[in-house]
């Protein structure tokens, strides 16, 4: 076995190779600090055949071992990868994907598996690591290494994968990975920030990248596999000149058509008469003769883009299509937003809860329950694809966390506002940018649900062509300048500053000045979008949704939760099951009542209160007969508070048996008389007689 070292944030960094998992192509297990994962690399031997796409698979293992946890459910077994899981797989995914040969079709699986986890050290900054570095020393072509690290801002300062503690006060949580020479992929949640202090962080970050890419290089030289050689998937050189000359020009004329319908329908066209006519002459290269006219497409649409600088549906590279808004379109609903631009739709619902319908969460971190939740549908309708629905897939889940990370700095606390949020995007229609009309949309559903934001959050998505050291950064992308771009930069905010970001680059990465002009471009498409929006609805709804559940906040003295909970919770079920309502009491005895109507919610008010009210000397109660002794019957006057009631203060007369004048679960009316040193209760029934 072969051990590697470094200081990564101020932790050691140990990669270790030649030990485990020896007939994979390559592994490493990476330790960083009591953090532990192992890191395999697969690859088939022969290209997969009849696919027009690299088959790269990237699977991040939580095995809830690593924190001491018996995974929950019946079977008590990890199964599916639940959303962390997913989300972690695609931040290794996205930078690795573009560095593998163009052409390469062989099967590529990296399997991550994450066995120990300390929560300072984040196992998904050692798997990226892990993941470039098993490729690295494979035979498996790849043209890395690539490293990645996560970015704090504390008190003003950047800090290199921060602590628990660190993060609980850092305003930013950036993931950046990169090559040496640029940054790759860029994941990051802020609380607000502007675009200077964004940029800074980046740079920021790459610096540390660029130590780390050093340290597997010399890895890779040690012990690394000579690369294996491989059949990349190639067009002939004559069947390629024949294609361009026959398609080009009229793929050229169908491209710039504005209307992605009538586009798409006219390209449609040219490549079926195309493939029809070489086929004849090229009977076994239906794929070859796809990925050429995919090119020529690809090459028509970036010639436009950086010499001609004119976009297939002929904006301005920094115009921002047709907005529109509305809100309030579902009667039943708490919340709806309708954003629209261009040919993308986004309707999102808002669903208020009570804080008791909070998620709970069931992977590797510290995190119990999430409060507000956003979820993404992506249908095939939206897209104008016969296709059936099976669940969210990567890029749902992946959109659905962009969204919500975009919203959380807006969202009211608890305390100011004790409800539970979920939202549900539903794409209608997508050409482009559909995570950033859910941020939108969300913002406006949020706003119509009366949900006091803090500020209306707006989101763009910026793409870039790169020809050389010239570039072009686009506003606003649709789905073919995304498709056939460089760069997906998508950026979310308030006026106040940046709240979200996730980039993707296609190319080997790009410099401080593509990123500060991006920036600076995406900062006027929110704007612009953001006035649309305000234009529909400016502040949020005084009124919550007649349909909307009431949470009302009472206290409780913290001695007094027993009687509201009751012995196995008897108490509140019978209570939540006579006023319909639901009943959330915390430790510091602060009782949240969540109703659908204010009678339900006045009435276990009214209950709530009778049970933990005390006793006082001089009030009449009506109470029932618990206990009777020799010398006189206990009456319970309050739940839970008992009184007792002497034989000699049960009647005028003289009493001779307790049985003669009460027994158990009557009911009578008793005056509190004396409440004594040690809390015991007297009371008198005698006192009311006349």
């Amino acid at each position: 076995m072969n051990t590697f070292q470094m200081e990564v944030g101020g932790r050691p960094f140990v990669i270790e190779h030649g030990k485990l998992a020896k007939q994979s192509n390559g592994a490493v297990l990476v330790r960083y600090g009591e953090t532990v994962v192992l890191v395999c690399a697969v690859a088939s031997k022969e290209p997969r055949e009849g696919v027009d796409f690299f088959p790269l698979t990237v699977d991040y293992e939580e095995k809830m071992y690593a924190v001491g946890k018996i995974p929950g459910g019946f079977i008590k077994r990890e199964g599916r990868p639940g959303n962390s899981g997913i989300l972690r797989a695609r931040l290794i995914d996205r930078p690795i994907r573009p560095l593998f040969p163009k052409g390469f079709r062989n099967d590529v699986n990296v399997i991550a598996t994450v066995l120990s986890v300390e929560q300072d050290n984040a196992p998904e900054i050692a798997a990226m690591i892990g993941a470039s570095c098993a490729l690295g020393v494979s035979d498996i072509p790849f043209n890395g290494p690539i490293a990645g690290v996560k970015v704090g801002r504390v008190d003003g300062q950047f800090v290199i994968n921060p602590t628990v503690e660190q993060r609980a006060k850092s305003d930013l949580d950036l993931t950046i990975a990169g090559s040496y020479d640029a940054v790759m992929m860029v994941e990051a949640g802020a609380n607000e920030l502007p675009e200077e202090v964004i940029l800074e962080s980046i740079l920021f970050g790459h610096e540390e990248i660029k130590r780390i890419v050093e340290f597997q290089r010399g890895i890779i030289a040690q012990v690394g596999k000579e690369k294996r050689e491989v059949k990349l998937f190639e067009v002939p050189a004559e069947m390629e000149q024949a294609i361009r000359d026959f398609a080009e020009a009229r793929l050229d004329a169908a491209v710039r058509n504005p209307d992605k319908l009538n586009r798409d329908e006219n390209i449609a066209a040219i490549n079926a008469e195309t493939m029809e006519k070489f086929l004849a002459e090229y009977p076994d290269q239906a794929k070859e003769i796809a990925q050429l006219l995919h090119d020529i497409e690809k090459d028509i649409v970036r010639r436009m883009i950086t010499h001609e600088k004119i976009r297939p549906d002929g904006r301005a590279l920094d115009e921002v299509r047709p907005v529109s808004c509305e809100v309030g379109i579902l009667p039943r609903t708490h919340g709806t937003g309708l954003f629209t631009r261009g040919q993308t739709q986004i309707l999102t619902v808002t669903t208020l809860g009570s804080l008791a319908d909070e998620q709970t969460i069931d992977d590797l971190t510290t995190e119990k329950t999430k409060r507000y939740i956003h979820q993404y549908n992506f249908p095939g309708y939206s897209v104008g694809e016969a296709r059936p629905s099976r669940g969210p897939g990567r890029r749902e889940i992946g959109h659905g966390a962009l969204a919500e990370r975009a919203l959380v700095p807006v969202i009211p606390s608890a305390e100011e506002f004790p409800y539970m949020f979920r939202l549900v995007s539903e794409v209608l229609e997508s050409n482009g940018s559909s995570s950033m009309g859910s941020v939108c949309g969300s913002t406006l559903s949020l706003m119509n649900a009366g949900v006091p934001i803090k500020r209306p959050v707006s989101g763009v998505a910026m793409g870039l062509v790169k020809d050389g050291e010239d570039y072009t950064i686009l506003t606003d992308i649709q789905g073919m300048e995304d498709a056939l771009g460089d760069m997906d930069f998508k950026v979310a905010g308030t006026s106040e500053g940046i709240t979200a970001i996730q980039m993707d680059i296609k190319i080997a990465g790009i410099t401080r000045d593509v990123l500060s002009s991006a920036l600076e471009q995406a900062k006027r498409g929110r704007a612009f979008i953001m006035g649309k929006m305000m234009e529909c609805i400016s502040e949020p709804s005084k009124e919550l949704s007649k349909y909307a559940p009431r949470v009302t906040e009472i206290h409780i003295d913290v001695d007094k939760i027993r009687n509201v909970i009751g012995p196995g919770g008897k108490m509140i079920k019978a209570l939540t099951a006579e006023t319909n309502t639901q009943i959330d009491v915390q430790d510091d005895g602060t009782v949240l009542v969540t109703a659908v109507n204010v009678q339900d919610s006045e009435r276990a008010i009214a209950k709530i209160k009778e049970l933990t009210r005390d006793v006082e000397v001089g009030v009449v109660y009506k109470g029932r007969v618990t206990r009777i002794m020799n010398f006189g019957a206990f009456v319970e006057v309050l739940p839970g508070k008992e009184g007792l009631c002497h034989i000699s203060q049960l009647a005028k007369e003289r009493v001779a048996r307790v049985e003669d004048v009460v027994q158990v679960g009557d009911e009578i009316d008793v005056k509190v008389v004396e409440i004594d040193r040690q809390g015991r209760v007297n009371v008198s029934h005698k006192v009311l007689l006349s």
